[in-house]
């Protein structure tokens, strides 16, 4: 028996970065507290959603990964607590910027560090504007608690993400997430979409799904979006195992025995029938394969 427990994390953010950050340090220190090992943030969480609008101001908020003060910050976290903590950031590299995500080992180390590889660009979503697509590629990584596979928000919808990062051997998948309502169609609610979209993730992989979402209601200009929360965790037949509301702080502990699951999906064959010869069409974008 291995068993890793789990805590999404759920809070808003604000222009009052220290505040902001005060409040993530404590939803950890408390989650760690309750016995959680692998703790997730929300995407972005330094700040409210920049992206809803395009302004070059907020390119100037990108920080080299080296010596970043809150991976540093978290870093020293990660190691008093001896937790697995992934820390979302807007990544300066050169002339490039990403939405990176750094994984923080129990130690403190770095086991990993993630570029967002899917950029949505939608009224109130404007990340193109800010992020180059990710170079990474979808790579698990070893930690003290398992091997972890991680995307970002918009990288959740695509099923090919999930599958790519199990070949790799991700034990479970991790989902940062700022997601919400819709300026150009107001009535429009995603959220039972975007559960159950990574929900059937967990259950064709046989892995646990994390996903953390950020609440509250962040205006900038005449851009207002009303985030969501919901976060969540699925087991890895894809149940819903813990589910937050729309508008709470706080995190939700959950346990998996990760050697329970390895056995059920290694008897479940979903791995040993796939038929990659026969799936050319996923390397194309107009859905043509190359082998007819």
């Amino acid at each position: 028996m291995r068993t890793v427990r789990f805590a999404p994390l759920q809070f808003a953010c604000s222009w009052d970065q220290a505040a902001t950050l005060d409040t993530a340090e404590a939803l950890v220190r408390a989650a760690a507290g309750g016995g959680a090992q692998v703790i997730l943030p929300p995407e972005l969480f330094e700040t409210p959603y920049f992206c809803s609008v395009q302004k070059p101001k907020f390119l100037h908020l990108a920080q080299p990964l080296k010596n970043h003060p809150t991976i540093e910050r978290f870093r020293a976290v990660a190691r008093e607590l001896g937790v697995v903590l992934p820390v979302s950031v807007f990544e300066l590299a050169g002339p490039a910027r990403f939405n990176t995500t750094v994984v923080l080992d129990a130690d403190g180390r770095t086991a990993g560090v993630y570029r967002k590889s899917h950029i949505p660009q939608n009224p109130g979503y404007e990340e193109k504007y800010y992020f180059s697509p990710g170079d990474s590629g979808f790579k698990a990584m070893d930690t003290a608690y398992g091997r972890l596979g991680l995307a970002i928000c918009w990288d959740q919808w695509f099923p090919e993400a999930a599958r790519a990062l199990v070949l790799d051997g991700a034990e479970f998948l991790l989902y940062p997430t700022a997601i919400g309502s819709e300026p150009s169609d107001p009535g429009y609610d995603s959220m039972a979409h975007w559960r159950m979209v990574m929900r059937g993730h967990a259950a064709a992989n046989l892995v646990p799904v994390i996903a953390a979402n950020r609440i509250g209601t962040e205006i900038e200009g005449d851009t207002a979006l009303t985030f969501y929360g919901a976060s969540f965790v699925a087991g890895p037949t894809g149940a819903l195992v813990a589910a937050a509301n729309r508008t709470d702080q706080g995190s939700w502990i959950v346990p998996f025995d990760l050697d329970a699951i390895r056995e059920l999906r290694m008897t479940w064959g979903v791995f040993r029938d796939r038929r990659p010869d026969l799936y050319g069409a996923l390397t194309t974008l107009d859905g043509q394969s190359p082998h007819t």
